[in-house]
């Protein structure tokens, strides 16, 4: 972890701001707009990108994507500048809880593989890139979001350390156990072979 160099007050007006930014479902706000219909009735019910694409619209999914990574990574950022790298911390981890537990719809939000990744962008450039390729490489081979988000989140602890990031270990070891943790029903439908396909339509 870094330097806590923050006072508490600051720290939790961080992780409200950042849980409220990470909160909202801008899945939903794209299908609404763009005449998609309700999200939770399409495919897995889920309101990320792999969900929007589902509709048949790219467009829809692909603003899907550029919002949900947008949000964790002007967390991050906007944090970082005001108080520093432990606000940065607590600012994306926020925003990520903000994504999986929204309060707008009853703490039942999405897998956040994207606002993970923005995230990750922001806090470390070289090791949130290093996540992006492998999360594309991993769909490219498997044609599964689930696999690849998966196959992305588990070593990045590891590219911390190796990558000179000792500080985002802890962090990026609670976000790997998350982004498992919400994938749990897709790791039996991998195991069972009946994990759907990317861009299959729901």
């Amino acid at each position: 972890m870094p330097e806590i160099d923050i006072t508490l007050m600051q720290g939790l007006m961080v992780a409200v701001c950042g849980y409220l930014l990470g909160s909202i479902p801008f899945g939903m706000v794209v299908a609404q707009i763009m005449g998609l219909g309700n999200l939770r009735d399409i495919g897995s019910g889920n309101i990320g990108a792999t969900n929007v694409l589902r509709t048949g619209n790219k467009l829809a999914a692909f603003l899907t994507l550029a919002f949900d990574a947008g949000k964790g990574a002007i967390a991050v950022l906007i944090a970082r500048a005001l108080f520093g790298e432990a606000a940065a911390q607590i600012a994306g981890l926020a925003a990520f809880l903000g994504h999986l537990f929204p309060v707008w719809l009853k703490f039942k939000g999405g897998k956040g593989v994207a606002t993970f990744l923005g995230m990750l962008l922001a806090l470390t450039f070289p090791i949130g890139v290093a996540a992006c390729m492998t999360w594309l490489g991993a769909a490219i081979v498997l044609r599964m979001s689930s696999a690849a988000a998966l196959i992305s989140a588990a070593p990045v602890p590891i590219w911390c350390f190796f990558l000179g990031y000792p500080a985002g270990i802890a962090l990026t070891i609670v976000f790997a156990v998350l982004i498992w943790w919400s994938h749990r029903t897709n790791i039996a439908r991998i195991i069972a072979r009946s994990e759907p396909k990317i861009g299959k339509k729901g």
